[in-house]
C-alpha cells in the first residue's frame, strides 16, 4: 500500500477513536490527507455539524497541529464511505470507489450498491458486470450526489 494510504489509515486509526470518546454521539467517517502536512476529518452528528462543533473537534486534535494544518468538515451530499455500515446505507445508491490495486482490471469504479457485507460491496452499473470490492482494498469511496 503506498505510503499517503498507509499514513491516511493510522491517522484514522489514532484519531477516530479519541474524537469519538470525547463526543459520544460524533462520528469520524474518514479522515483525509490532502497532502503530505494537510489533513480533512469528515465528521457526522445525529444533530447536525456546525461551526462550533468543527472547532471543538479541532481542538482535540491539538497534538498534530504541529505538523498539519488540520480541517474539519461535515460529510456534505458526498458523504465518504469507509466502514461497512456506511456502505449498507448506501445501499440503492450511486457511489465512487478507488482501490489502491486493480481489480478486474481497474481502480476506479462507479455504479449502485447493490449490497454490503461484513467484508466487501458489491457495485453494478448499467450494461456492466456487477463488482465485488474489498474493504481492504478500498482507499476511497463516497456517495455521488444525484440530485
Amino acid at each position: 500500500m503506498s505510503t499517503t494510504y498507509t499514513r491516511e489509515r493510522t491517522l484514522q486509526d489514532e484519531i477516530a477513536p479519541a474524537i469519538e470518546r470525547s463526543l459520544p454521539d460524533l462520528e469520524v467517517l474518514a479522515v483525509e490527507l490532502v497532502s503530505p502536512s494537510r489533513f480533512c476529518v469528515y465528521i457526522d452528528h445525529p444533530a447536525g455539524v456546525d461551526h462550533a462543533l468543527c472547532e471543538r473537534v479541532t481542538h482535540l486534535l491539538d497534538e498534530y497541529r504541529g505538523a498539519f494544518t488540520i480541517d474539519v468538515s461535515s460529510p456534505g451530499p458526498e458523504r465518504p464511505l469507509r466502514k461497512p455500515a456506511h456502505f449498507a446505507a448506501a445501499a440503492g445508491r450511486t457511489i465512487a470507489v478507488r482501490t489502491e490495486g486493480k481489480i478486474g482490471g481497474r481502480s476506479r469504479f462507479r455504479g449502485e450498491v447493490v449490497e454490503a457485507r461484513d467484508d466487501s460491496v458489491l457495485l453494478a452499473a448499467a450494461g456492466e458486470d456487477a463488482f465485488r470490492i474489498p474493504y481492504e482494498a478500498i482507499v476511497r469511496a463516497n456517495l455521488i450526489h444525484e440530485g
